[in-house]
């Protein structure tokens, strides 16, 4: 379980800092190699988006890298939030193991 207090690099930071400003890619760019609406690559750097498989494998494509790069970078960042969001903490502890006979 990720227990640091710390909220990992988003899908934005990832994106803008360690592909798009390297390259100096333009988020016109970008959309236009994904094949995507300029807007939906405004909302992923701004956050404003999460990642699906459909995405993932997109930006695999684009940038070849795998699926799972992505996919798990939201997957860290959707864990965090959970886990430190207090309403879903207050959720998950009320969760109890099943009791298996033996």
């Amino acid at each position: 379980m990720l227990t640091t207090k710390r909220k990992p690099a988003g899908v934005s930071e990832i994106l803008l800092e360690e592909f798009m400003a390297p390259l100096a890619i333009t988020q016109t760019a970008l959309a236009e190699a994904m094949g995507v609406p300029r807007k939906h690559v405004n909302e992923l750097c701004n956050g404003r988006r999460n990642i699906t498989a459909p995405t993932a494998l997109i930006l695999a494509r684009v940038f070849g890298n795998s699926a799972e790069l992505w996919l798990n970078i939201q997957r860290r960042n959707d864990l965090w939030d959970a886990i430190h969001s207090p309403r879903e903490s207050a959720r998950i502890q009320r969760a109890r193991p099943i009791q298996v006979a033996a």
